[in-house]
């Protein structure tokens, strides 16, 4: 088999491609545009460990280049993509929309169409708990509405399922769509909370706390989320159009999350309790029933242990981190 994946030098996308390297002899055809979100170092970095495979070729490029695209699908001719390629973050996307609707909206209708154009028979597409909004049914499934995004970057992703939805069902592409609940682990986004904490906690310097701390996270380590996507890659039937949720299966507390990383560090916080920021959220959970039963889906890293293996590898790998993701 040859897999197709966009985005493979960011954090989820470089961990599935790993994982896949290292125990199996799938070629992986990896695309990304290493852009500068955060610092490309750390891309660079994770570019460098991918190499590293034989079974692992690159391609430098933006997935809204549709002609680039088209020559290395006339070429590769994958089998299967998996595209987790798109502008993150849920806070940027307030400040650089136009970022979002070309990458995570022309960039997704580029990989649709070159599925079809070279009859691939499978995508799996990231989407992300951002899209139940402003929900008040917990825990979120896959059956509720998700009509009413409170940020441009969730309302990207719903328009992803979307045009999956119509892909499938003209072109009969099975398409699957997997709703990540904020992915975590060593080798991630140096803009996400916890690394920031992380970062702040053993500097002795402030971290923000949104919402005053009342806020609960369905954090996901990033083995589990990776274990998620193969599960789909793998699923030995045609599925047509589904969405599944990945998440962790324990809600927390962002005061909790705080004082687990405070635990792992051997230091305490110092908190800048701030309101709730536009776009965000106070409860993301995950209803894993559908994943379960049809994904075979069942998250094994528990917050206490996903925090205490990021911090520790945090900390060993704090001589080139420091260098190598700049300023946050």
């Amino acid at each position: 088999m040859k897999i197709l994946v966009t985005g493979a030098i960011g954090f989820i996308g470089f961990s599935f491609s790993k994982d896949i390297l290292e125990n199996t002899k799938i070629q992986i055809i990896g695309i990304d545009n290493l852009n500068s979100y955060y610092d490309p170092k750390l891309k660079e970095k994770r570019l460098e460990l991918l190499n590293e495979f034989k079974n692992f070729k690159f391609f430098k490029e933006d997935i809204i280049n549709y002609e680039k695209l088209n020559e290395i699908f006339n070429v590769e001719k994958p089998d299967l993509i998996v595209h987790l390629a798109a502008q993150a973050g849920v806070r940027y996307s307030l400040e650089n929309p136009h970022l979002y609707e070309y990458s995570n909206n022309l960039g997704t209708l580029n990989i649709f169409e070159l599925a079809k154009k070279y009859n691939i028979k499978r995508v799996i597409f990231a989407s992300s708990s951002s899209v139940y909004g402003g929900n008040q049914k917990i825990p979120f499934s896959e059956s509720d509405s998700v009509d009413k995004p409170v940020s441009l970057y969730a309302a990207t992703k719903k328009y992803n399922e979307l045009i999956a939805h119509v892909y499938n069902y003209l072109y009969g592409i099975d398409m699957i769509g997997l709703r990540f609940f904020t992915a975590y682990g060593e080798f991630g986004r140096p803009d996400m909370a916890y690394w920031k904490f992380t970062k702040n906690i053993l500097e002795e310097q402030p971290i923000n706390v949104y919402n005053y701390g009342k806020m609960k996270r369905d954090f996901t380590y990033v083995s589990d989320i990776v274990e998620g996507i193969k599960s789909a890659v793998f699923l030995n039937k045609k599925t047509g159009y589904e969405i599944f949720n990945l998440g962790g299966d324990n809600p927390v507390e962002l005061e909790y999350f705080i004082s687990l990383i405070e635990k792992e560090t051997g230091k305490k916080a110092i908190k800048n309790y701030m309101p709730l920021q536009e776009g965000d959220v106070l409860v993301t959970m995950a209803d894993l029933e559908k994943s379960k039963e049809i994904l075979n889906y069942h998250p094994k890293i528990g917050i206490e242990v996903g925090i205490k293996k990021f911090v520790k590898w945090y900390i060993q790998n704090s001589h080139w981190i420091l260098q190598n993701t700049g300023k946050q």
